[in-house]
């Protein structure tokens, strides 16, 4: 399995995302310029946590109006696994990929802590590995990511399923403690807290872990049918 992970300006998780990949989870995976247009060459696509563009604007308004937006895009309307944390989910939301939108904290001040969130839903490619309500620690590193959305879009995550977590307790204001959510399709993940910071007992946790196995092990599944 060949993985992406999108660098833009600002980004400062890359490395800790192919770190997850490369040395945790043994496969294939590069870095790719925002300047690139395509990503058609890989089987998911990772947007690493950061400060795309200082935050200048809106959270990832900026890096979701950049070349590779359209790669971004291309590969999730193809069904392709796209992962995006932290500022990757700010992007994401900014793309049209995910409902919503992000505020500041309610508290006004960065958090930057270990977390425990509660898997809403295990039957997608990023969480399929895990039980069904399991509490996993995963830190979370941000100013902005109080979730929110209007009642109408909270209604349809709740129908659809694409609650993936929340956190144990009200860490930032999110709305229903939202720590992450899916497209309706299920293959594009959104998430604040950060599970390439938890894939080894040294960094405190191995619960991210479980997040690449469970794409790996759909894409062995789906390749072995096709293949």
């Amino acid at each position: 399995m060949k993985f992406a992970v999108v660098v833009f300006p600002g980004s400062n998780c890359d490395i800790d995302m192919y770190h997850a990949i490369k040395d945790e989870l043994g496969e294939d995976v590069d870095y790719v310029d925002y300047r690139e247009t395509s990503l058609e060459e890989y089987d998911a696509v990772l947007l690493p946590g950061g400060f795309s563009y200082g935050d200048y604007l809106r959270s990832g308004a900026i890096a979701a109006r950049l070349p590779i937006a359209a790669g971004i895009k291309e590969a999730a309307q193809q069904g392709k696994p796209v992962l995006g944390v932290c500022n990757g989910f700010q992007v994401l939301l900014e793309l049209g990929l995910l409902p919503g939108a992000m505020r500041r904290n309610r508290q006004l001040t960065f958090i930057c802590k270990p977390t425990t969130l509660i898997v809403k839903n295990n039957q997608t490619p990023f969480t399929s590995t895990y039980e069904s309500n399991q509490e996993v620690s995963i830190p979370v590193a941000h100013g902005e990511g109080n979730y929110f959305c209007d009642p109408a879009t909270l209604t349809e995550l709740k129908e659809n399923g694409q609650i993936a977590f929340t956190y144990a307790e009200d860490i930032n204001g999110s709305i229903e403690n939202i720590a992450g959510i899916t497209n309706k399709e299920g293959n594009v993940l959104g998430m604040m807290p950060h599970p390439e910071r938890a894939v080894d007992e040294l960094l405190g946790s191995k619960d991210g872990l479980n997040m690449f196995v469970s794409l790996l092990k759909q894409w062995r599944e789906s390749h072995a049918i096709t293949s």
